[in-house]
C-alpha cells in the first residue's frame, strides 16, 4: 500500500465528508478493504488534491454527476453533506439539480432534491 497517498486521501476526505468518509471506508473494511483503499487513494488521494479546482468546485461537479447518472443516492447523499461542508448553500444545492432535469431528466432531478431535503433535515437535527 502507497501509505502517503492513502494518508493524503484519508486527509481530504475528512475535510470534505467528515464522519462520513471514515464511515464509508469502515463499511467497507470487511467485505472490500481493497476498494476503500483505492477509492481513499485515486478519487481522494490523487484527484480532489489537484489544484486547478477547488473542492467547492468539485463537489459541484460531484452531486450534478452523481445526480445525472442516477441509482446513486448513497453516494449523492455523502456528498451533498460534502458540498455543504465545503461551501455550497442549500439554494445552489437544489438549483444544480434542477438544472440536471433540463439534460438528465425529471426523475434524476426529483430523486436528487429527495436526497437534498433528506440530509437537510439530518442536519437540522
Amino acid at each position: 500500500m502507497d501509505n502517503e497517498r492513502f494518508e493524503r486521501g484519508m486527509e481530504m476526505l475528512r475535510e470534505v465528508d467528515g464522519e462520513l468518509g471514515d464511515r464509508v471506508v469502515e463499511s467497507l473494511s470487511d467485505v472490500a478493504p481493497d476498494l476503500a483503499r483505492l477509492m481513499v487513494e485515486f478519487a481522494f488521494g490523487d484527484v480532489y488534491v489537484r489544484p486547478a479546482l477547488n473542492l467547492r468546485d468539485r463537489e459541484l461537479v460531484t452531486i450534478a454527476a452523481l445526480a445525472a447518472k442516477g441509482g446513486c443516492e448513497p453516494q449523492l447523499k455523502v456528498h451533498v453533506n460534502g458540498a455543504l461542508n465545503v461551501g455550497l448553500t442549500r439554494d445552489e444545492i437544489v438549483e444544480t439539480f434542477l438544472q440536471i432535469a433540463v439534460y438528465a431528466g425529471f426523475p434524476a432531478a426529483l430523486n436528487a432534491v429527495f436526497v437534498a431535503k433528506a440530509v437537510f433535515a439530518e442536519r437540522d437535527g
